[in-house]
C-alpha cells in the first residue's frame, strides 16, 4: 500500500533505500576482508589507487573518490599512507603550497597485491549474478544518481 502523499514510484524509490545502504556495507565489509592482510583499510585504498596512473593534489583526490568524503578526510588518509610508507608528497610545479600525492614503490605493489584480490572477489559475486543483470544494475543506478541529482539542484521542479 502507498503512503498518503507519495505516489507509486516514489513507494518504489523509498523501497530501494535501505538494500542500497546494505549492499554499501556489504562492499565496505568486502573491501575491509580485502585490504586487512595488507595492513590496509579501504580509505587507504581508495586514495592510494586514485594516484596509481599520477600523483594528485588532494582536493583532486577528493574529486576523483567523491562519496561524500570531504577534503580535510582525505587529507587525514594522506598524511597517514605518507606517514606508513605507501606514499610521498612531492611539489606541485602547477600550484605552490599545494604537494601532489605520488605512490612509493611499496604503495604501488599494495595497490597491485589488492587488484588481484579483488578481482577474485569481483569474479565470484559478478558469475553468481551474471553480467547482463549487473549491467542493468549499473544503468538503473546512474539514473536514479542523476534524477536524485537534479532534483537536489532545483527542488522546484
Amino acid at each position: 500500500p502507498s503512503v498518503p502523499g507519495r505516489i507509486p514510484e516514489g513507494d518504489a524509490l523509498t523501497d530501494l533505500v535501505l538494500p542500497v545502504f546494505e549492499l554499501n556495507g556489504e562492499f565496505l565489509a568486502a573491501a575491509a576482508m580485502i585490504t586487512a592482510p595488507h595492513e590496509l583499510t579501504p580509505a587507504r585504498w581508495q586514495v592510494l589507487g586514485a594516484v596509481l596512473d599520477a600523483p594528485l593534489p588532494v582536493p583532486e583526490i577528493a574529486r576523483r573518490i567523491g562519496l561524500g568524503l570531504t577534503r580535510q578526510s582525505v587529507q587525514r588518509v594522506a598524511n597517514d599512507v605518507v606517514a606508513q610508507g605507501w606514499a610521498i608528497w612531492q611539489p606541485n610545479p602547477a600550484r605552490r603550497g599545494q604537494n601532489l600525492l605520488n605512490l612509493t614503490e611499496r604503495g604501488r605493489d599494495a595497490v597491485h597485491a589488492l587488484a588481484d584480490e579483488q578481482h577474485a572477489w569481483a569474479n565470484a559475486v559478478g558469475r553468481a549474478v551474471g553480467a547482463e543483470d549487473l549491467k542493468a544494475l549499473r544503468s538503473l543506478i546512474s539514473r536514479v544518481t542523476e534524477a536524485s541529482r537534479n532534483y537536489r539542484q532545483n527542488p522546484a521542479q
